[in-house]
């Protein structure tokens, strides 16, 4: 959802900053999926983080502007961690399957420039929704399995 998220929101970057974003995307996610020693250890936080990460970032569609230079570089080095820890957590190689999503930038760029930007604003919104979901389910407590009232 990370990289969906991104890529919506450089639909709304430079188009010169869309290679730059999306290499240091790469390379920060296989760094982190590579170098981090102990990543059982962060499941918990990074599921959270990376479903906060989700939010925030889709929520840069909506800024006046659009997204700057320097933002869309810091969003991409996020997601690139956090998308790198996750992988982590089962196959470090794993990362390579995500990392395509990111690229929802160059139709999003292509759809913002006619004219069009509801479309990644609503998909986004989308996103968001799921993504809230995703991060409170797991703090819910649940009462476990009780037995049906007819057995």
């Amino acid at each position: 959802m990370l990289c969906i998220a991104l890529g919506l929101a450089l639909s709304f970057a430079p188009a010169k900053i869309l290679v730059q974003s999306l290499m240091l995307l790469a390379a920060t996610a296989l760094a982190a999926a590579m170098l981090i020693p102990d990543a059982a250890a962060w499941e918990p936080q990074a599921l959270i983080a990376c479903a906060v990460s989700t939010v925030l970032t889709a929520l840069c569609v909506h800024l006046p502007g659009g997204v700057r230079h320097w933002l869309a570089l810091l969003l991409a080095a996020n997601a690139g961690l956090w998308c790198g820890v996750v992988a982590a957590l089962s196959d470090a190689l794993s990362v390579l399957f995500v990392l395509p999503l990111a690229l929802l930038a160059l139709p999003g760029c292509w759809i913002v420039s006619r004219g069009y930007a509801i479309v990644p604003k609503v998909l986004s919104g989308w996103l968001v929704a799921v993504a809230v979901l995703a991060a409170a389910l797991p703090l819910i407590t649940t009462p476990g399995y009780e037995p049906d009232h007819m057995e």
